[in-house]
């Protein structure tokens, strides 16, 4: 775990921001040495960055239904739904929850009728014993924390 000292938190706020900056960018912005911004993006961030990816825009890709989906599984499913939905094309996030639900689902769709279609094949498959839909009409913020 690494300290969250000023230096680390400016790092981790200037990759959250742009991460494909030049170093020396970086280190104009951080007041970090490219060879320190250098040796800890090497070393991975000693497990912090876990993963380098863009984020999309879906509906500028023709994904027009976005949904988050919130189920409760039968105890001796949520193995096989666990595995089916980490399989799942359309799913984009996975979770597993508590109080009362066992996993949200953040899946994007090209159309609401597939979205239908995935929720109805979930359920043929599997005991779902409640489930509720939240559908994404609009992205207010998205991977805020630390800009």
């Amino acid at each position: 775990m690494i300290p969250l000292n000023k230096k680390n938190l400016a790092l981790l706020s200037q990759l959250r921001t742009n991460s494909r900056a030049r170093l020396t960018e970086m280190s104009r912005t951080t007041g970090i040495p490219v060879s320190t911004i250098h040796d800890r993006l090497k070393a991975g961030f000693e497990g912090t960055v876990t993963k380098m990816t863009a984020l999309l825009d879906f509906r500028s890709l023709g994904y027009t239904a976005r949904a988050t989906i919130i189920l409760k599984v039968d105890k001796d499913h949520r193995g096989a739904v666990s595995g089916f939905l980490s399989a799942s094309p359309p799913v984009n996030n996975l979770f597993k929850i508590n109080n009362g639900y066992d996993f949200m689902v953040e899946g994007v769709f090209l159309t609401l009728v597939d979205l239908e279609n995935f929720i109805e094949d979930l359920e043929d498959r599997f005991a779902i014993r409640d489930k509720q839909v939240y559908y994404i009409i609009d992205e207010i913020e998205r991977e805020k924390f630390l800009p």
